[in-house]
């Protein structure tokens, strides 16, 4: 597992090669598929949560996708606000997207052209990965559907601020 310590500074430094690393370095080794944990320097907090997220906004411009009124609506909520919203929009978008490109797939045996919105997507997200041609996509099984569906509820729930007891 790749170990990286996380500078106040913003500064990530790799344990295991001994050297600072860019943002744009460390998400390569995580499209490469190794393991990460990012831990602060001073206080060993686990800060790979928010590592990936950096990574999602800033080094692949997803920033830029959002507008900015979202944007400003989306700080003024509150944490329960912001984590119902976040888990049903992407809970929604993630199945809607399954189903349209399952959909796709199967019509791909009749009309080649089918898939090529999600083909084209791939090899898009591929130019800007660095990993050359995207692989072929298949159909995702129930079980992977499952597991995104738990893995999103997880997020949502860790946005949430903990219940305050009242007296």
């Amino acid at each position: 597992m790749l170990v990286v310590k996380k500078y106040g500074n913003r500064r990530l430094y790799d344990t295991g090669e001994s050297r600072y690393i860019t943002l744009d370095e460390l998400a390569l080794k995580v499209r490469r598929g190794e393991e990460l944990r990012v831990l602060d320097a001073r206080t060993e907090k686990d800060l790979t949560q928010s590592t990936l997220a950096q990574i999602i906004l800033e080094s692949r411009g997803a920033s830029k996708l959002l507008p900015v009124p979202l944007l400003v609506q989306l700080v003024r909520l509150e944490d329960e606000g912001l984590a119902e919203f976040f888990g049903r929009f992407l809970s929604a978008a993630l199945e809607a997207w399954l189903q349209a490109r399952q959909g796709a797939q199967q019509l791909a045996s009749y009309n080649p052209f089918a898939a090529l919105p999600f083909n084209a997507a791939s090899a898009f997200a591929s130019l800007f990965g660095g990993q050359g041609r995207a692989p072929p996509q298949k159909p995702p099984a129930e079980s992977e559907v499952a597991a995104l569906r738990r893995e999103l509820a997880e997020l949502r729930d860790s946005l949430r601020p903990p219940r305050r007891r009242r007296r």
